[in-house]
């Protein structure tokens, strides 16, 4: 990126002409952020965080990402040739081995090598940990916390809210955050979670749990007797199509199969098939 002509400026103009979100996703932000504390905990650069934030008024001191200050590191022109061929050999050759050696071997030796040692993605492990950060923080429960995450790095943040007791759920996630999750939803829009976080929030997780099994049931006779937000009922209609489940061993391969072609179909394949 740097040998490129990346800069904090351009990285951030470039994130505010790409912000997607899927339809609702604005309003369940919004809607969320109003009900109880939300934050959002992101492996994406910072200066995307600040895009979204900007077009979604989300406040950015509740958010957590990976810090990127690319302005402050100098390249050399003799490195910046040499990044520019490194990029026609890895397309050349993509085999793991080559890549070992470029990022472990070669890259590290250089001067900008020590981007890689600077900058300390919010992965799997550090989302847990802002996790943890949030509830030391702020003083909350654990056992409150409904984390919702789709991906690898959701990994150890979905499995930390299931063993606390928490909610874990998995939205148009892929194999590995559906089998740390405790409730999958299937979805081309974001109604779900709002409602599941609703219900949360007023009958807590066996609440949401009972309503989720009269939903597999009769998705309209679960919405009128359970206490979930009439605003968010009326919309139900609409934008009904929706799935949602309770992991066991019994279904979690079921699961998993269908949660990545939702996955798919609302993504794309390309970044739908990514870990």
């Amino acid at each position: 990126m740097k040998a490129y002509g990346a800069t904090n400026d351009n990285i951030k103009s470039f994130s505010q002409e790409n912000v997607l979100l899927i339809p609702s996703a604005l309003d369940t932000l919004q809607y969320i952020y109003n009900l109880l504390p939300s934050f959002i905990v992101s492996t994406s650069y910072q200066q995307y965080i600040h895009a979204l934030c900007d077009s979604t008024g989300f406040p950015y001191e509740n958010t957590y990402s990976t810090q990127l200050d690319i302005d402050k590191y100098t390249l050399s022109s003799k490195e910046k040739i040499r990044l520019t061929e490194i990029r026609r050999e890895i397309i050349d050759n993509p085999e793991f081995e080559n890549l070992d050696k470029i990022f472990w071997d070669e890259i590290p030796k250089m001067r900008i090598g020590r981007i890689m040692e600077d900058v300390n993605p919010i992965g799997g492990e550090g989302k847990k940990n802002a996790l943890k950060d949030i509830i030391n923080k702020f003083q909350f429960n654990a056992l409150d916390l409904v984390y919702v995450g789709d991906s690898i790095t959701d990994l150890q943040p979905l499995k930390f809210a299931y063993e606390s007791g928490g909610l874990a759920v998995s939205f148009n996630g892929n194999g590995y955050a559906v089998k740390e999750s405790e409730i999958v939803i299937m979805a081309d829009n974001t109604l779900m979670i709002s409602i599941i976080t609703d219900l949360f929030n007023k009958s807590g997780k066996n609440g949401v749990l009972e309503f989720i099994n009269a939903f597999i049931d009769d998705p309209q006779l679960a919405l009128y007797n359970y206490p979930v937000d009439p605003q968010l009922t009326l919309k139900f209609p609409s934008m009904s199509n929706s799935k949602i489940g309770i992991v066991n061993s019994d279904n979690l391969d079921e699961l998993e199969e269908e949660s990545l072609k939702y996955r798919k179909k609302v993504r794309g394949d390309v970044i739908g098939g990514l870990g």
